[in-house]
């Protein structure tokens, strides 16, 4: 078995909406039935017994090696505690070759996850040895070092729940919700809404206190202090319990509490020098330590923290007993899971000290030791949930001082008795005020229901009824993509929005390019939907994006399917026939919000039988109004366009709005079939965003096709008399379309200058010149510099066969260099003539032809 390709599918994609892990794997003739490889399932079972099962209840065939694959990479995920669920292995037309797609949560796990699944295949084959519970430890130590941490990951799912898409920015905790204008970010339990001078605020712990002091707000009296005697004296001013802690620490990290004696203070103070320079004594407040959490203005949960402890039982020593307390599955060394390990340190030492034991000791059954005075979680402390318990004058006080210093979201530390009655009363206090504070103590208390923290996090984020999206048009099809892509962004720009879109020849914000190439994949889409100043989106969304990644969103508004035809790229990438090809098509159509709409062409049948998978509503365009699917859908009550009387009509029951055909510049007049094509569909996505019926009329009318604004898609030039038309046209469709409009313009002879994309196959090839040989008078061939993969001359020579008994052409040559072609058609042309040229280096020869038109202008 031989793994010869592996992808990650980041978005929804060609098997299911789910990130996966796809990879290409080739078996020999002996492993396409495990049942010929004699023992291969019981060792595979004996190494890993979770397996599940092999073949499915009505599996036709055998089971191949493939397939065992795809169930060790699934399954050792779900045992490493993974929620994944989807797997499928299908067959390529390659004998023994299969395509291997598996769910994954974590792309960084999923790739672990394979290749420890081809170890353990290999490990069966041959009789050998798998390691199954490192593998599946490595697999949890990965997942747990990637995946969000618990704060995090809770207001992400909340936002999820409410709809609000969300992308990672980076491996650590910053996320984005929403999409472009509409985007918020986070970065675990702080917001965009966070300012950097309350952060810097309440890290520096005096300054806190006296920002709260002037609010009113109770907080202990205290000081910093410049050295070890130094806080000594401050203790002495204070005369009583004393705590020692960094100005700026968190976490608990440094901090010393129910101290008396000088020796006591002075060993705090230089614990607490090894967190920060600067060092506070302050007044020991009796009581509990309580967390509350407030969220905007609301305090939406609190918890008493108890410190780290150990109970003992007469047998094991202190030692011991930590051990035995850290070995608790929910404890784990950092902020992944809800209880953090017992820090077994210096500070837990000495509070042993204080109490006459050490590490060794055994204290008597049920002897309660206290290991640290402080109760934060992150040095093993527990929680208790309390929310219900909150006086309302200590919730006020609570959000005083989160509003106080500033912070949108605000981890609030009170000592006092009880939160059952006010702070004056008992003289408690707010000891602290954190940024970014952790979740998980109220996510996952030790005792005590949840709280919903991470709904109250995204709720002040975003308004209800909001999701933090923008409006999304997805084009794909054969043809016709581009121009479609740029009129219905043209017509979102005139309705007010400012536009983000991608296509094959850039990523444009506003109509300013800012970046170039073909961009029609995931990776420049989700660079739109990143941008601040987008309020809406329209991509053209490649084939060859979507086998390779998936689709850069979750869901679109609206999916324009503007035809298969005959199909194009066929043969690359196991997309072998035009229903393969439809099925990749339809990818974008699965994938349409609920309330969205699926543009389809129904004079394409292939198109129609997309409307089946739309989670939404559909609406059908074609040029003929008596279309048998048109009218049956009109009929039906729902959304129609069409051609009639000059105009291109858009329908539903009794309303209807006409953009003449006159009043659309692409169209000529109505007289470029596929132009109108593209202008249907572009009215009918603009006609499902609700853009008004007059908005949609002023932007078709001033869409210009020129080759500023849609290189190399029908841009016509005036060339010493004759006419000029450059386009991209590069499969049989495309020239198809093109054939019927330039037969369509008046011409004394037609030239044309063509070459071919050495990915086709030759029969698409051949078939171009084929149809350009019954029309024009005159075929340029010429070799582009890029044969992808074809052997010199090899193109020209299919492009020579179509060309195989015209019936109209009389003159053909062959010519290296696409200018060099150019300029052999211009040197031919005389008044009256038309010549089509088939660009390959879009912009570079539109700027050739340019620089021609302007010579021939200046002599």
């Amino acid at each position: 078995m031989e793994v010869s390709r592996i992808r990650a599918l980041r978005g929804p994609n060609l098997w299911s909406r789910h990130t996966a892990i796809e990879a290409i794997v080739s078996c020999s003739e002996a492993e396409l039935d495990i049942e010929a490889l004699p023992g291969y399932e019981a060792r595979l079972r004996n190494l890993f017994p979770e397996i599940g099962f092999l073949q499915a209840e009505g599996h036709q065939g055998g089971i191949s090696l493939a397939h065992t694959l795809e169930l060790a990479a699934l399954g050792l995920q779900a045992c490493a505690g993974c929620p994944v669920t989807f797997s499928r292995t299908a067959a390529t037309l390659e004998k023994g070759v299969f395509q291997v797609v598996v769910e994954y949560t974590e792309e960084k796990v999923g790739r672990l996850a394979f290749k420890l699944a081809q170890e353990l295949c290999a490990a069966a084959l041959a009789d050998g040895s798998f390691d199954l519970p490192a593998a599946l430890a490595s697999l949890q130590e990965l997942d747990e070092d990637v995946r969000l941490g618990p704060s995090t990951g809770s207001i992400v799912q909340a936002a999820v729940l409410r709809g609000i898409p969300f992308r990672r920015l980076t491996e650590g905790s910053l996320v984005q919700f929403g999409w472009g204008s509409k985007q918020r970010r986070i970065q675990a339990a702080e917001t965009d809404l966070t300012s950097a001078v309350a952060e810097a605020i309440a890290q520096d712990k005096e300054l806190t206190k006296n920002l709260l002091r002037a609010a009113g707000v109770p907080v202990p009296n205290g000081r910093s202090v410049t050295s070890a005697d130094d806080a000594w004296a401050a203790a002495q001013e204070i005369d009583g319990l004393v705590v020692v802690k960094p100005r700026d620490g968190n976490q608990g990290k440094g901090v010393a509490v129910k101290l008396r004696t000088e020796e006591e203070v002075k060993r705090a103070v230089r614990v607490a020098a090894e967190i920060s320079d600067d060092v506070m004594v302050e007044r020991y407040l009796p009581g509990h330590d309580f967390r509350l959490l407030v969220v905007g203005e609301q305090l939406v949960a609190a918890a008493r923290r108890d410190p780290p402890l150990v109970v003992g039982d007469g047998v094991r020593t202190i030692r011991q007993l930590v051990e035995h307390v850290n070995s608790d599955p929910r404890r784990g060394t950092g902020h992944a899971t809800s209880l953090t390990k017992i820090r077994f340190d210096d500070i837990a030492l000495a509070t042993l000290e204080k109490q006459g034991l050490n590490a060794e000791s055994v204290p008597p059954k049920g002897q309660r030791v206290i290991l640290r005075n402080n109760a934060n979680l992150s040095t093993g402390g527990t929680a208790t949930d309390v929310t219900d318990d909150v006086h309302p004058e200590v919730a006020a006080r609570a959000i005083a001082a989160a509003k106080n210093i500033g912070l949108d979201i605000c981890g609030v530390d009170v000592v006092c008795e009880s939160v059952l009655e006010p702070l004056e009363d008992q003289h408690g206090g707010i000891v602290e005020v954190n940024a970014a504070p952790g979740l998980r103590m109220h996510l996952q208390p030790s005792f005590g229901k949840g709280r919903g923290v991470g709904e109250a996090v995204v709720s002040n984020m975003f308004a209800p009824g909001e999701n933090g999206r923008i409006p999304v048009v997805a084009v794909a099809g054969t043809n016709g993509k581009t121009t479609t892509v740029r009129l219905t962004a043209h017509m979102l720009g005139v309705s007010g929005k400012r536009v983000g879109m991608t296509n094959s020849d850039g990523v444009y914000v506003q109509k300013r390019r800012i970046d170039t190439g073909d961009c029609s994949g995931p990776r420049s889409a989700r660079n739109i939907l990143l941008h601040p100043d987008v309020d809406a989106a329209v991509f053209e969304t490649a084939r060859g994006g979507v086998l390779r990644e998936g689709l850069a969103f979750d869901r679109c508004d609206v999916a324009v399917v503007t035809n298969i035809g005959m199909g194009d790229h066929l043969g690359l990438s196991y997309i072998s026939t035009v229903e393969d090809l439809a099925v990749v098509k339809r990818v974008i159509v699965q994938n349409v919000a609920p309330h969205g709409t699926a543009v389809l062409n129904a004079a394409d049948p292939m198109v129609v039988k997309m409307a089946s998978a739309c989670p939404g509503k559909v609406l059908f365009f074609a040029a003929d109004p008596y279309n048998p699917v048109l009218v049956t859908h009109k009929v039906q009550g729902h959304r129609v366009v069409y051609v009639e009387d000059g105009a291109i009509v858009a329908a539903q029951k009794d309303f209807e709005f006409r953009v003449p055909l006159d009043q659309i510049p692409i169209t000529r007049k109505g007289s470029i079939a596929f132009q109108v094509e593209n202008a249907m569909a572009s009215i009918a996505a603009a006609w499902a965003l609700g853009i008004d019926p007059e908005v949609i009329r002023q932007g078709a009318a001033s869409f210009v096709n020129d080759a500023a604004s849609a290189p190399g898609r029908f841009n016509v030039f005036d060339y010493q008399g004759a006419t000029l038309i450059a386009d991209y046209g590069h499969n049989p469709d495309a020239i198809l379309a093109l054939v019927q409009a330039v037969e369509s313009m008046p011409a004394q002879r037609r030239s044309v200058v063509i070459s071919g994309a050495g990915d086709r196959r030759d029969e698409d090839i051949r078939e171009q010149t084929r149809i350009l040989g019954g029309v024009f008078d005159d075929v340029l061939l010429y070799q582009d510099d890029c044969q992808r993969g074809r052997a010199d001359g090899e193109v020209l020579a299919l492009l020579r066969q179509g060309l195989e008994g015209a019936a109209r052409t009389t003159f053909s040559t062959e010519i290296r260099g696409e200018f060099a072609a150019i300029d052999a058609a211009l040197a031919r042309l005389g008044e009256g003539d038309l010549c089509l040229i088939l660009v390959d280096q879009v912009e570079a020869a539109l700027d050739h032809i340019a620089q021609r038109i302007a010579e021939a202008g200046a002599r």
